[in-house]
């Protein structure tokens, strides 16, 4: 039977209940997906969540991870070979494309795809035949939905020549922005709850959604817990891991909880029992404002020292989900420091007209963006 409720992301901040609300709406077609943010933010996770919520569920699931085959060998892996095509080719094999019709495949790392690789995705895209390594005819078309993802900004490596640009349009059908774990810290203490109940719980990822630690993606067998002496975080321990800035995302703290739990000497694991680096103070500060200054900051230049307007420069990067609600609001913050909490004088900062006034102000109150003025004013 179906799982009524097959998506179990972990986490209930307002980013967390945005993307499962997204999660939902992608799940309902069958368009194509493209899925970006840091590494360790459980990319695949999210893409195994708009299968597991479509009509696709039953089928299957393949991942490839295009950065870990050679190219040589990801033509076959992903298009499959006919016997003798290559030295080693002692049969035919099936291609993933192949293994995912009616279902789902995920190309994982797609930046770092080879451009010749990119062309032969691209005519599978536009086509939907498939060609396998030596065969001399072209294969039945398949019924595969394609979801992709990378760590990299595409359009940069469209400008440095490394991307195909009509590659790019095909798989940005619809765009996802996996947020970075210390964007929704809230959702650290119960995904610290996950991990700790995982390792010390003997589950072995096919239940309780192992993997679905909002990003966490699959875990390792299930340990006997009898092996292991830790049983639970003290509350402090649990606020120094929330204050950290894991630039490794959710993958980090999973092997850093992991850590913990098999290296533990007490039932419960105290602040003095987290690495240096975990505890120093004012550590977890700077992976947050290396982000800052990588988005907000470099926004604001744009606006103010290279006199460009919100609505040409920050407006269609949002809509494009090309950054998110946090950094417009980081944005926005920056502007009301500078006029003083007075939304007309940041609409001039941002070089908009006058006229903007009303649509700028609707814009941030529909997307949650605006932020209140009298704290500024103190």
């Amino acid at each position: 039977m179906r799982d009524t409720n097959p998506i179990q992301l972990i986490g209930t901040s307002g980013l967390m209940v945005e993307m499962k609300a997204e999660i939902q709406r992608v799940a309902r077609s069958d368009a194509k997906v493209l899925i970006t943010g840091e590494s360790g933010v459980g990319k695949e996770v999210v893409a195994r969540a708009i299968n597991d919520a479509s009509t696709r569920a039953q089928a299957a699931f393949v991942p490839v991870n295009c950065a870990g085959i050679p190219e040589t060998l990801l033509e076959s892996e992903l298009f499959g070979h006919v016997k003798g095509s290559f030295t080693g080719a002692y049969r035919d094999k099936p291609g993933k494309l192949e293994m995912a019709d009616n279902g789902t495949i995920f190309l994982d790392e797609i930046g770092e795809m080879t451009m010749r690789m990119q062309g032969l995705l691209l005519r599978f895209l536009e086509t939907g035949e498939i060609q396998k390594v030596g065969a001399e005819r072209m294969g039945r078309a398949t019924n595969v939905r394609v979801i992709a993802a990378t760590n990299k900004n595409l359009r940069d490596l469209i400008v440095l020549g490394q991307f195909r640009e009509d590659l790019f349009y095909r798989l940005n059908v619809i765009h996802l922005i996996v947020p970075p774990l210390r964007e929704r810290r809230e959702d650290i203490p119960p995904l610290i709850e996950h991990f700790v109940r995982r390792y010390t719980s003997g589950q072995d990822g096919n239940g309780n959604g192992n993997g679905n630690g909002g990003n966490g993606g699959p875990g390792n067998p299930g340990n006997n817990p009898s092996r292991y002496i830790a049983r639970q975080l003290a509350p402090e321990a649990v606020m120094a891991l929330t204050a950290y800035g894991w630039p490794g995302n959710v993958r980090e703290l999973e092997n850093v909880i992991e850590r913990l739990i098999v290296t533990g000497r007490r039932e419960v694991i105290e602040v003095g029992d987290l690495g240096p680096e975990l505890r120093a103070p004012g550590a977890s500060l700077r992976p947050r404002k290396e982000r800052r200054k990588t988005i907000a900051d470099e926004l604001y230049k744009k606006l103010l020292d290279e006199r460009q307007c919100f609505w040409a420069t920050v407006y269609p990067l949002y809509m494009n989900r090309e950054i998110t609600r946090g950094n417009v609001r980081d944005l926005v913050h920056k502007g009301l420091e500078e006029a003083r909490g007075n939304y007309k004088i940041v609409l001039k900062l941002f070089n908009m007209d006058s006229r903007d006034y009303k649509r700028f102000l609707n814009f941030l109150r529909k997307h949650d963006c605006q932020l209140p003025f009298k704290e500024y004013r103190q």
